[in-house]
């Protein structure tokens, strides 16, 4: 018997140069010289539209003062950016040092990867039309892989699917192939259709959440969805957190919903001792992806951690054995970003330290799944699909 070992391919981490070169940016840490900035900058683009064409509709001028979501933004940005750019260094110096990061050469060149496998069905359509499919028993939301089967296995909407062996297995949805990692489970669903996940009666250490955050490019574009916050507030995460669970959420820049997370989501679900995280971006020669004084864009995204405690105001009382160390506040994790959308790094090593060992872990709007977890989303098999990865080696068994 062959086993192959599959690789998620290397041209969707080749962010060889940042997306706006840091020449371009003159801003400074200063909300005045910010605000000049932005007057030039809309000044250039206005320029340059009137040369570009005269047919096209003439857009109200913005303001040069920054609206109260921009001020929110930078104020906070000033506050956190010293620590990430101090931090960043010290670990982009060491990075450099163990060769895990090259000087730009100008031999190298970016070739842009396809965001999406060929053919490559729309999962969340796919989930909606499921809403429809009537309902299965209790007893059939469990759908486990069997050891023997060597070719590709249907996927199940309607159920939690396990792959309790070794080894990875294959899944066909919409005659579209998609690798299924060792001693992990998932369920393809709508937000709406989460009931078998709360049936699979497991109560999970770590949740890491990654919910679609509503924001102005996402209205206009129509192109995905998103939760409102009420809506974020009906995830049922007490419901699915193990005592003393750590929950992390992945929060845009957008000041309205990191403070949403922790001063009304985190309370109503009994999360204390909260923290922020960073995850910063850098190229492959250790330069930020967009400078950090971007007014537009920032080069790191936050995550805001915590542990679960339960309804009461007396914090549990742990075994010595049962103990877990604290978490720290603004630690950075630096990495270069992969290509494909929304696509974040993983987090089960780093988080390990602040765990007991062999714990349940579950993703909720995941778009990959990861060995040894479970995943929820109406993407959750997205960057599965075979053709994100190569063969890296063929072995006979």
């Amino acid at each position: 018997m062959v086993k192959r070992t599959y690789l998620f391919r290397e041209e969707f981490f080749n962010v060889i140069k940042p997306h706006i070169p840091a020449s371009f940016q003159t801003e400074k840490h200063s909300g005045i010289n910010l605000e000049t900035s932005i007057s030039e900058q809309q000044k250039n683009d206005k320029d340059k539209k009137s040369v570009i064409t005269v047919k096209a509709k003439k857009k109200r001028k913005r303001s040069s003062e920054l609206n109260h979501g921009e001020s929110d933004i930078l104020e906070y940005h000033l506050k956190i950016s010293d620590i990430i750019l101090d931090g960043t260094r010290c670990l982009i110096q060491e990075a450099r040092r163990s060769g895990f990061l090259q000087p730009n050469s100008i031999d190298q060149f970016y070739v842009k990867a396809s965001d999406r496998g060929p053919n490559n069905c729309s999962l969340a359509e796919l989930c909606e039309m499921a809403k429809c499919f009537v309902p299965v028993n209790e007893k059939e939301q469990i759908c486990v892989m069997e050891e023997e089967t060597s070719d590709p296995e249907q996927v199940q909407l309607t159920c939690v699917t396990e792959n309790n062996t070794s080894n990875v297995k294959m899944l066909t949805l919409m005659g579209q192939i998609y690798l299924f990692p060792p001693r992990s489970a998932f369920l393809l669903s709508d937000f709406s259709c989460m009931q078998p996940l709360l049936n699979y009666k497991k109560k999970y250490d770590i949740i890491v959440i990654d919910p679609p955050w509503e924001n102005k490019s996402v209205k206009r574009s129509n192109r995905y969805g998103f939760l409102s916050h009420w809506q974020i507030k009906e995830i049922p995460v007490p419901a699915l957190a193990a005592p003393n669970c750590l929950v992390v959420m992945w929060v845009t820049n957008r000041q309205k919903h990191l403070q949403f997370v922790k001063n009304e989501l985190y309370p109503h679900w009994s999360i204390h001792g909260v923290v922020e995280w960073f995850w910063v971006k850098i190229t492959k020669s250790g330069e930020f992806v967009i400078p950090l004084d971007s007014l537009h864009k920032k080069p790191y995204e936050i995550l805001v951690l915590g542990r679960v405690q339960g309804n009461t105001d007396v914090p549990l009382r742990l075994s010595e054995d049962e103990k877990f160390p604290a978490i720290p506040g603004q630690k950075l994790i630096v990495s270069v970003p992969c290509t494909l959308h929304s696509h974040k790094p993983p987090l089960s090593e780093i988080l390990k330290e602040y765990t007991k060992p062999d714990v349940e872990c579950l993703e909720l709007f995941a778009r990959n799944l990861q060995p040894g977890w479970v995943s929820w989303g109406n993407e959750v098999l997205k960057f599965q699909h075979l053709d994100y990865f190569t063969v890296l080696q063929d072995n006979d068994d």
